[in-house]
């Protein structure tokens, strides 16, 4: 074969060759070939008259790997974190919540769910009401994702 007829067939297949690379994983959630990603994680207390009486929130990683420990979060507070997806695995964070009476846990990150809607940012914040749990990729449009119970 000649050399320009290498190009020519190296020119053509090499998009192809990038887009098999780049394809969508919904079971890994996050575009094969686009190695970890980083995201930030952050819940905040969005009580309006509990002063008195702290949020208690307590995360770590799916696998057990990660304990961010607890925290008490007064009116306002917020507690964040990093962290990359990892290539071939599917990145969780887990929290427990409390507040008074009420217990809840939660996925606050969960790679199959939260890669495309924590972007383009890659913010993945709750805000934690008497009602329940909103979620935001961007801190300005709150939507409810679940109640307490």
């Amino acid at each position: 074969m000649r050399s320009a007829t290498k190009i020519l067939l190296l020119i053509l297949c090499l998009p192809l060759g990038i887009m098999f690379m780049s394809t969508y994983n919904e079971e890994l959630g996050y575009y094969v070939g686009q190695g970890t990603q980083e995201f930030d994680v952050r819940v905040i207390n969005g009580f309006t008259s509990n002063s008195s009486l702290p949020l208690i929130i307590w995360c770590s990683s799916g696998d057990s790997t990660v304990d961010l420990g607890g925290r008490a979060l007064q009116e306002r507070d917020d507690f964040g974190w990093s962290l990359k997806t990892k290539l071939y695995s599917s990145s969780m964070f887990l929290c427990t919540m409390k507040w008074d009476a009420k217990r809840r846990k939660f996925d606050a990150f969960k790679a199959p769910r939260d890669v495309r809607r924590c972007s383009p940012l890659r913010k993945c914040s709750w805000l934690v009401r008497e009602d329940g749990f909103y979620f935001s990729n961007d801190e300005v449009n709150w939507k409810k994702d679940f109640s307490w119970s």
